[in-house]
């Protein structure tokens, strides 16, 4: 990524041999031969050129004449490829920036005999950011510790969800609002993220998180392999009759609710003896703990090593000798078989084949640990010109379905309340979809599609509209399956 202050400008005035992009806010003046700071736009010969091709989506047919993606291997052959079943995206399409301009691609298409639109451009997003799941129990650091990457703040950790860390990256505060390093670290960072890559986070007062996107997260040089299969509770309710006859008390650990098997409402419902066993922590209910010990990298998300540790007395009115004691993690990587002695205190022993058996099914119902990166931006801005001459009327298109958003041909989420905030998965998107501009900010790639009485009841730029043979026909482009 190159900073602004690197772009191939010249004193020169603009003549035949430099020439000046107008793609984004930094104006670059480009030599024959040579791309602006974004490397997307370049001069050949004179003129402005999108370095990158228009990227069109090609589903296939199946025997049945259904469509299924990704059916054809084969590679493009460089045929023209037929109008029907194609859509075209964003992806190479150009900017509108000034956005007074219309769309750079506003096409054409129909689809099961109706005429639809379909308004192509790729945005430039200073008001974006990543929300980052990272399926771990490991203490990654305390909510709102800053995530750094070479030291700069580029985001922070937001409220833990179920099974899962989650962090929060870029936004404008830390595109535009702080240091120029920190602006230029940050759209570097979430760049990669975007575009599937692997970066490098440090956590304020915690660990250090390698993240790519469909990827196993890797914690302080760890590679993570299982998501839990749910809290100490949930982990009793699933596999407590599997459990029942084999053990007399089991504890699950975990940072969130350890659950203890004969308090909790799924021993009683298998009216199983109480085992008298009292672990630390604060009592929610029968049976469900919280804060047993502090977050970390040990047990269940928690810091200990030693799980005998989390109890705090065993009653020797209630528990006897020769009671069996499993101590288990959420995910089943960490368990211990105890057997009480005559002084109630418990042993370690070989653990059961039948116990094993359970263990183990924990860890089988353990999904694989994986890295999520949803892109999240506002394009309600003033790239909705580039589609209409009244805006608010493609924003109400939307919120009414009238109107479908995709990036990249991707499916997104629109968020309810004003303006047209999307939340995309950047899994479902083709490779290399983000660009950025040294703003700094990220290009996405978006798509408006529609009826074509529809875009112009809300005053489209009906007099641009292109068939899609003829972008077909006039623009280079790559053929991707959908």
């Amino acid at each position: 990524m190159r900073d602004p202050e690197d772009a191939p400008e010249s004193t020169d005035p603009i003549s035949a041999d430099v020439i000046r992009c107008d793609a984004c806010p930094v104006l670059c003046r480009i030599r024959k031969g040579q791309s602006g700071a974004c490397d997307r736009y370049a001069n050949a010969d004179g003129r402005l050129f999108r370095v990158d091709p228009l990227v069109i989506l090609q589903r296939t047919l199946d025997s049945g004449g259904k469509f299924v993606p990704f059916l054809d291997p084969k590679p493009w052959n460089g045929e023209m490829i037929p109008a029907a079943n194609t859509f075209v995206t964003g992806i190479g399409a150009t900017t509108t920036y000034p956005d007074y301009k219309p769309a750079p691609f506003i096409v054409s298409s129909k689809s099961a005999g109706v005429d639809m639109v379909t308004v192509v451009t790729e945005g430039i997003f200073s008001y974006c950011g990543l929300k980052i799941k990272i399926d771990t129990d490991r203490y990654l650091g305390p909510e709102q510790a800053a995530v750094r990457v070479d030291g700069e703040q580029v985001g922070h950790v937001t409220t833990a969800e179920y099974g899962s860390q989650m962090l929060a990256l870029g936004g404008v505060r830390h595109l535009t609002g702080g240091s120029k390093k920190e602006g230029n670290v940050t759209c570097e960072a979430m760049l990669k993220l975007s575009n599937k890559q692997a970066v490098e986070l440090a956590i304020d007062g915690g660990s250090k998180v390698r993240v790519q996107a469909g990827a196993a997260p890797i914690v302080n040089g760890e590679q993570e392999e299982r998501m839990r299969v749910g809290c100490g509770s949930a982990t009793i309710g699933i596999f407590a009759k599997q459990w029942f006859g084999h053990c007399d008390e089991v504890i699950v650990v975990d940072d969130h609710i350890t659950g203890v098997l004969t308090e909790h409402q799924a021993g009683r419902f298998l009216d199983m003896r109480p085992g008298g066993i009292r672990v630390r922590g604060r009592k929610s209910t029968p049976g469900r703990y919280f804060k047993v010990a502090e977050p970390g990298m040990g047990w269940g998300g928690t810091n200990i090593t030693k799980p005998l540790s989390i109890i705090e007395k065993i009653d020797p009115k209630i528990a006897w000798p020769g009671m069996r004691l499993l101590m288990v993690s959420t995910t089943g990587e960490d368990a211990a078989w105890f057997v009480l002695d005559r002084d109630l205190k418990p042993q370690p022993a070989a653990m059961p084949d039948a116990v094993k058996r359970v263990v183990e099914r924990i860890a089988e119902n353990c999904e694989p640990a994986l890295c999520s990166v949803l892109f999240m931006g506002g394009a309600g801005g003033s790239l909705r010109a580039g589609v209409t001459e009244n805006p608010v009327r493609l924003t109400r298109s939307v919120k009414d379905l009238f109107t479908r958003v995709t990036c990249g041909g991707a499916p997104v989420y629109v968020w309810p309340g004003g303006g047209i905030t999307v939340m995309v998965d950047v899994l479902r998107m083709p490779d290399r979809s983000f660009g950025y501009v040294p703003t700094p900010a990220l290009v996405l790639p978006i798509e408006f599609t529609m009826t074509r009485d529809v875009y112009a009841e809300m005053g489209g730029h009906v007099g641009n509209i292109v068939a899609l043979e003829e972008v077909l026909r006039t623009t280079r482009h790559e053929v991707r399956s959908a």
